[in-house]
């Protein structure tokens, strides 16, 4: 069932002055006169043009802010086209499935008997149907085998298999990313861990002893669907190919020190899980013979049922970690539900960027998928903040965004700074954004965004060396720091 958000969410009177002509005829420079609040540096504040130039990130820095009771556009900078977001995204993504899904919603994981359950014996096949749920885990898996049992099945005469159709299958969420990094992993209605698989080395006799497992904090199975070779090279780090029933890893022997694990993506979410299930069953006294994936909906009863938590709670996590696959999942989820059936990821963004330009105000958003890892996306600042100010009276983002907390001058977190941030931060290489709500001194609270990217640096990226770019994390700082600023500077002029 889709749900809709209160017409509060879309529609205030105080929200007059954020109609199209007046955005574009909204002043650039304070309405308000510059005040000292007591704890902020005193003297006039800093010029938003001087603070850009001493950050010397080259490339464009677009900002807007506002005052989130009148509407009024207090400072902007930047041009229609807008900037690569990044994962500012995911805030657009959070507001798009809260109005499709609703913050109750909750992902369902089925195990389905297609044939009758006699004397503990199944006359069918078993099914493990995925619902799209991001955070489904070894451990609920396991809880799962133990369901199974419960129910009373001793035996499945036929074959087990798995459907992941609830949302359709991608290789990967971004094809210009690394292939091994994990926040870029295969897409399915079915997915588990995240579509992550740990990989521990340690060093042993002649060589190096390797696992590959789906574990979490109660289990370590061990899994075959991925596989890893220790290849005698010092580089690439790591190669991946396509096994056929499995994911081909080699890693560098000389980028391995004595012990280490990291994990790695998941290319076949769906056999994956059918391989962890089954080994859970098998502890049981349940044997499954592994049968493939389903193209279309299993049809039968479901003998057990696992529920994610509510979509609230998902996103607030989503928000916090940046999760990339949260992002996916969720904003293909709301695609289908608005449109009554599931959508490739690409046809899923278009609906999303859609749906901001009309419901949200956001003029010119375009993007290319639902987490920000694409550079390809494109969103204007001031766009982004008319946003925030139209959703701000629903209080439906702003207790999931997470506290950002403001630094002192040696690069601490300043805990006792006077003003206080609540947003969604995101980075790429050479691209940094943060977007959400600041509350000045004496009360007064803002909606801003700043968007800085540096395409030209980022389109010199050797993508096949690997590795962060030679540049990139001394940019990402300027741009931390400048952004601090900014915010900073609005806290001194505006927080009146």
């Amino acid at each position: 069932m889709v749900k809709q958000l209160s017409r509060r969410f879309f529609i205030g009177t105080a929200l007059g002055a954020l109609s199209t002509g007046a955005w574009a005829e909204a002043p650039s420079v304070s309405l308000r006169p510059v005040v000292r609040p007591k704890g902020l540096q005193t003297g006039a504040a800093p010029k938003a043009d001087a603070l850009i130039k001493t950050a010397s990130l080259g490339g464009q820095v677009e900002f807007a802010v506002m005052d989130v009771k009148t509407g009024v556009l207090l400072e902007s900078r930047g041009a229609a086209a807008g900037l690569p977001p990044a994962s500012v995204i995911k805030t657009v993504t959070a507001l798009y499935a809260l109005d499709s899904l609703g913050a109750d919603y909750r992902f369902a994981t089925r195990l389905i008997a297609t044939g009758p359950l006699e004397d503990g014996v199944l006359k069918g096949d078993l099914v493990l149907a995925g619902g799209g749920d991001p955070t489904l885990d070894t451990n609920a898996l396991a809880q799962m085998a133990s369901d199974l049992k419960e129910a009373g099945v001793r035996e499945v005469r036929g074959a087990f298999k798995v459907w992941g159709g609830a949302v359709p299958y991608e290789r990967v969420i971004d094809p210009t990313q690394p292939e091994h990094v994990s926040y870029n992993p295969s897409v399915s209605g079915l997915n588990l861990n995240f579509n992550r698989v740990h990989f521990e080395w340690k060093r042993g006799g002649d060589g190096y002893d390797v696992s590959m497992d789906a574990r979490s904090d109660r289990y370590r199975p061990a899994v075959t669907v991925a596989r890893m070779v220790v290849a005698g090279r010092k580089a690439p780090v790591y190669t991946y190919s396509d096994g056929g029933d499995h994911d081909a890893w080699t890693v560098a022997r000389g980028a391995l020190g004595a012990s280490g694990s990291r994990w790695l993506p998941v290319r076949k979410p769906e056999a994956y899980a059918a391989e962890v299930f089954a080994g859970f069953a098998r502890a049981h006294g349940i044997t499954l013979n592994l049968g493939g994936s389903l193209r279309s909906a299993p049809q039968g009863l479901a003998l057990t049922t696992h529920q994610s938590g509510p979509l609230r709670d998902i996103l607030r996590n989503m928000l916090k970690y940046s999760n990339n696959l949260t992002a996916e999942l969720v904003g293909l989820t709301a695609t289908a539900a608005r449109g009554g059936k599931a959508v490739a990821l690409a046809t899923s963004a278009k609906e999303m960027s859609r749906w901001a330009r009309s419901e949200l105000g956001m003029q010119g958003a375009n993007l290319v998928d639902h987490s920000g890892l694409s550079e390809q996306s494109r969103l204007n600042a001031g766009a982004m903040a008319r946003a925030l100010v139209r959703v701000h009276g629903d209080k439906q983002l702003q207790p999931i965004l997470k506290d950002i907390p403001l630094r002192n001058s040696a690069g601490g977190i300043n805990r006792d700074h006077p003003v206080k941030v609540m947003a969604k931060t995101g980075t790429l290489y050479f691209v940094s954004s943060l977007a959400g709500y600041m509350t000045a001194p004496d009360g007064t609270e803002l909606a801003f965004a700043i968007f800085c990217a540096n395409t030209e640096k980022r389109a010199g990226i050797n993508r096949r060396a690997g590795g962060r770019p030679p540049g990139a994390a001394n940019w990402n700082r300027r741009a931390k720091s400048l952004q601090q600023a900014l915010i900073e500077r609005w806290g001194l002029v505006y927080g009146v």
